[in-house]
C-alpha cells in the first residue's frame, strides 16, 4: 500500500495520541477553512509578502512579533522541523564547541544530537525514580543545588518540563537556583504547551511542540526568549545552522494560529476547552470509582493508566488495546499513557472505560515487583565525546558481557526518545545487569546487544 493510501485508509479508532487536535476535530477554525481551500494553494516559497522566519518582512515576521506579545516573550521564531530542530538551535545558542551543558537524564535523544552537532559536552544529573511505576520524577530545587555543586563549570542547564506523563515540579524554584549562578536555562515545554509555565517561572529559552499540547499541525514549534542571558543574535545564527530554508508555509500559519487559540481564544474556543476538561475531570472520577488505578499528574488533558498496579506490563496493555481499535500515546514497561485531546472523541468516557475494565479482566494479575532505579551517580558526563564515541569503529557485544566498555549509540527504546545510554559512557558491571533487566521490561525494543568502541 503507498503511505497515501495508508493515510486516507486510517480506520476509524478511540484515538488518545498525539497529535493534540485529535485527527482535526481540534483545529482552530481557520486553520481547518485553510485546510479544505483548493488543495495547495497554501504551499508557496518565502514570497515578499510572506517571508520566513529569520526574515526582517513579511507575515511571518509580523506574526513572530504579535505571537512574542501575546505569550509574554521578548522574541519568538516559528520552527517547521519539529521541537527537536528548536531544541538543537538553543543548546548551539547556549555554548560554544567544547561548552559543558547540563542536562536531566529524562532529556529526548534530539538534545543528544545537539550535543554533537555543536560539539558540547552533556553533563547528566539524575532525577528521582518512583519505583512503583517506574517513572522518573520532576527534579526539586534543594536536588538541583546538590547537582549544581558537583557538576563544575557549566555553560547552560536545560530542564524539562512537565514530562510526557504531565508530571511537574516547582520550575520557578528550579530555574531561581541556576539563575543565582548566572546560568541561562532552557526548558524543553514540549510537553506543556497548554499551560506555558515556563517563561513566568523566569526561563531565558523555551522550546513548545505546538502539536503536543496545541493544535497546531505535526511538526510546528516555536521558541521563546525573554531576558539578556541569551543572545537573540546567536540564537538566530544557529537557526539559520539548523532550520531548513524552505519552510512551509502551512505549519508556519499553523505555529501562529496554535498560539493564538492558546493564548487569546474566542469564546467558542474557551468553551471547547471547558468541555474537554469537563470530560476528562469525569473520565478520572469514572475509572478510579472502577478501582482502575491512575498515577497522579498536573496535566489534566493526560490520562496515564498505572499498569504495574494492575499486574500487567504496559506495552502488553497497548497491545491488547491496539487490536481492539484504543490507541494509546506512550507505552511504558509501568504506565500507559492516553492523550485525551483538545477536543475529546465522542463517547470517550463510556468507550475507554469499557475498554480498561475488560483489559482488567483479561490480563490483570497480582501487581508487578517494584521497579529497579538505574544505578546511576548524580552526576555525570561521558569518558569520550559524544560524537567521538557515535563515529568511532565499534562492535557488538551481549549485554551481560557489556561491563567496562564504552558505549558507541544511545540506547533508546521508543517511545518517547529517551536514552537509556548515552555513547561515550562507561557501562559498569551494575549498569550492564540493569539494562538486561531492562530488556525484560521492553519486549522487542531493546536487542540482547549493544554497540561498544572497538
Amino acid at each position: 500500500m503507498s503511505l497515501i493510501g495508508a493515510l486516507r485508509g486510517q480506520p476509524s479508532a478511540l484515538a488518545l495520541h498525539l497529535p493534540a487536535h485529535g485527527r482535526g476535530r481540534g483545529l482552530a477554525a481557520d486553520l481547518a477553512r485553510l485546510l479544505r481551500d483548493r488543495p495547495g494553494r497554501w504551499d508557496l516559497p518565502e514570497l515578499p509578502a510572506i517571508g520566513g522566519p529569520l526574515e526582517a518582512e513579511g507575515a511571518v515576521a509580523a506574526a513572530q512579533v504579535r505571537t512574542a506579545a501575546l505569550c509574554g516573550a521578548d522574541r519568538c521564531w516559528f520552527g517547521v522541523n519539529g521541537a527537536s530542530g528548536l531544541l538543537q538551535a538553543a543548546l548551539l545558542a547556549l555554548a560554544p564547541p567544547g561548552g559543558r551543558v547540563l542536562l536531566p537524564r529524562n532529556l529526548h535523544r534530539s538534545l543528544l544530537h545537539g550535543c554533537v552537532l555543536g560539539q558540547l559536552q552533556p553533563v547528566l544529573f539524575d532525577l528521582p525514580f518512583e519505583a512503583a511505576t517506574g517513572l522518573w520524577q520532576a527534579p526539586t530545587p534543594a536536588g538541583l543545588e546538590q547537582v549544581l555543586q558537583q557538576a563544575g563549570p557549566l555553560a547552560a542547564v536545560v530542564l524539562v518540563h512537565p514530562t510526557y506523563q504531565g508530571l511537574e515540579g516547582d520550575l520557578a524554584g528550579l530555574i531561581a537556583v541556576a539563575h543565582r549562578l548566572g546560568l541561562p536555562v532552557l526548558v524543553d515545554e514540549c510537553h506543556g504547551a497548554d499551560r506555558a509555565a515556563a517563561l513566568g517561572a523566569g526561563a531565558d529559552l523555551v522550546v513548545q511542540s505546538l502539536h503536543k499540547g496545541a493544535a497546531g499541525l505535526a511538526q510546528s514549534a516555536v521558541i521563546l526568549l525573554q531576558g539578556e542571558r541569551v543572545s537573540a543574535v546567536a540564537l538566530e545564527r544557529s537557526l539559520g545552522w539548523l532550520q531548513t530554508s524552505s519552510p512551509s508555509a502551512l505549519l508556519l500559519a499553523s505555529a501562529e494560529v496554535a498560539l493564538r487559540q492558546l493564548h487569546a481564544p474566542s469564546p467558542a474556543e474557551r468553551r471547547c476547552r471547558q468541555r474537554a476538561l469537563a470530560v476528562a475531570a469525569r473520565l478520572r472520577q469514572r475509572l478510579q470509582a472502577e478501582g482502575l488505578p491512575l498515577v497522579a499528574n498536573q496535566d489534566p488533558l493526560r490520562l496515564v493508566l498505572h499498569t504495574a498496579a494492575m499486574g500487567i506490563n504496559g506495552l502488553d496493555a497497548d497491545q491488547w488495546l491496539m487490536a481492539r481499535g484504543v490507541i494509546a500515546e506512550l507505552p511504558e514497561p509501568g504506565a500507559l499513557t492516553f492523550c485525551l485531546g483538545l477536543v475529546p472523541p465522542p463517547a470517550l468516557v463510556w468507550r475507554l472505560r469499557r475498554h480498561l475494565l475488560a483489559l482488567r479482566a483479561a490480563l490483570g494479575a497480582e501487581p508487578l515487583a517494584p521497579f529497579t532505579p538505574p544505578p546511576l551517580p548524580l552526576v555525570a558526563e561521558p569518558e569520550l565525546p559524544v560524537g567521538e564515541a557515535w563515529r568511532a569503529p565499534r562492535q557488538a557485544v551481549r549485554l551481560a558481557a557489556a561491563a567496562d566498555r564504552l558505549a558507541a549509540e544511545p540506547l533508546c527504546p521508543y517511545p518517547p526518545g529517551i536514552p537509556l545510554l548515552i555513547p561515550g559512557e562507561r557501562i559498569d558491571a551494575a549498569r550492564a545487569e540493569w539494562l538486561c533487566q531492562q530488556r525484560l521490561l521492553w519486549p522487542d525494543q531493546i536487542a540482547d546487544s549493544v554497540n561498544v568502541v572497538a
